[in-house]
């Protein structure tokens, strides 16, 4: 791991580029645009629920428009599409199901890991999209056509002349001093990302495990690292953080610093929830501020060198390196922690692919949740 002024730049992932398919029209059906007018992406998100186990496995997944503000579901038969509208969504037709794409997502987890590659299930294009960043070259992408090949038409590559990190920095900037026993101590920064509460322990922050997974477990606000108490500390073992598989981590708090549930924008968190496809969210990074943008994938497959990561939430926010850990939330509902994106970082081009853990996950393993009254 090589250090990078002012922080240390803690993993490294390549992404592969991919041809983009073009999404197909949705075509608007009179019977079903009064009943999904002024749908709100939870409220989509629950009607999607609702339908799954009625379409007895003829859709791919569903996404939300924000412009027409109705639920999109794609599937497979014309039985399943009128099930779509008597409910209230918009159906669109697709030629895989989800059993046919999961399957080929299931085939990619369980093959040998290439650094630099990630996959996700794209609805729109219903298919399998696969990322391979600079890195995937020679061997690499030897290993990667190889793997490809036999999953035909159910995955897209997608190149690209980037590299993807573990951005190591909800939203306040914190410092760690760093592996003691390196040749070179170097301190790294991290952002934390929801404040939580647990019944009978400390309260404490989320943020990303791979910040949470160094040696060093003592968190401290910049420029007081030499301070004899710290901000926060990870619980010793392997109880605080999970990485990799998951990438979350909790950090007990050490003092009385007040920790609202609350993101440095004021933005005050009361809830957590999963993640819709194609909602509009907002990350807050120590390093790159306030970042908007759109759900692009859910349950997205990333292989840092340090191991693969699954289930994690893809979008197209910018991000810094030193926001690992920062804040996913749409409006007052959190929904994630950063874990890794695209670098170098061009927040000009609008081509950025940035991966969140889902803070659902989080909150349940450590029995934590978010949004209180401040005392």
């Amino acid at each position: 791991m090589q250090p990078s002024a002012p922080l240390r730049r803690v993993a490294t992932l390549a992404v592969t580029a991919l041809a983009v398919v073009a999404a197909v029209a949705i075509t608007p059906h009179s019977t079903d645009a009064s009943a999904a007018q002024g749908m709100t992406p939870v409220a989509a998100d629950k009607l999607a629920q609702s339908l799954t186990p009625r379409l007895h496995g003829q859709q791919a997944g569903s996404y939300y428009d924000r412009a027409a503000k109705k639920l999109v579901v794609t599937v497979t038969t014309t039985e399943a599409a009128t099930k779509v509208r008597k409910a209230g969504a918009v159906p669109r037709k697709v030629r895989y199901a989800n059993k046919t794409l999961d399957a080929t997502l299931a085939t990619l987890n369980a093959g040998k890991a290439i650094p630099g590659t990630a996959w996700a299930h794209d609805v729109r294009a219903n298919k399998i999209l696969v990322t391979a960043d600079r890195t995937v070259t020679g061997k690499k992408q030897n290993q990667l056509n190889t793997m490809l090949k036999p999953l035909g038409d159910t995955v897209q590559l997608e190149r690209t002349d980037s590299e993807l990190k573990l951005h190591v920095r909800g939203g306040e900037k914190i410092a760690n001093p760093g592996d003691a026993n390196a040749e070179q101590q170097v301190t790294v920064y991290c952002t934390t990302g929801f404040n939580v509460r647990r019944a009978g322990k400390p309260d404490a922050f989320l943020f990303s495990g791979h910040c949470g997974n160094l040696p060093d477990k003592r968190w401290y606000l910049p420029g007081r690292i030499s301070d004899p108490q710290p901000l926060a500390r990870v619980p010793a073992g392997t109880a605080g953080v999970s990485f990799p598989e998951n990438d979350y981590a909790i950090a007990e708090y050490d003092n009385d610093t007040d920790h609202p549930s609350e993101i440095s924008d004021g933005t005050e968190i009361t809830a957590a929830r999963d993640a819709v496809l194609n909602e509009a969210v907002t990350v807050y990074g120590a390093f790159s501020s306030r970042g908007e943008g759109t759900v692009t994938a859910v349950n997205a497959t990333v292989n840092y060198p340090e191991g693969q990561v699954t289930g994690l939430i893809k979008t197209n926010v910018c991000v810094q390196e030193g926001d690992s850990g920062a804040p996913l939330y749409s409006g007052s509902d959190a929904i994630g922690m950063l874990s890794g994106a695209e670098s170098p970082v061009d927040c000009d081009d609008g081509t950025t692919n940035s991966y969140f853990q889902p803070v659902v996950e989080a909150l349940n393993a450590y029995g934590a949740t978010v949004g209180w009254t401040t005392d």
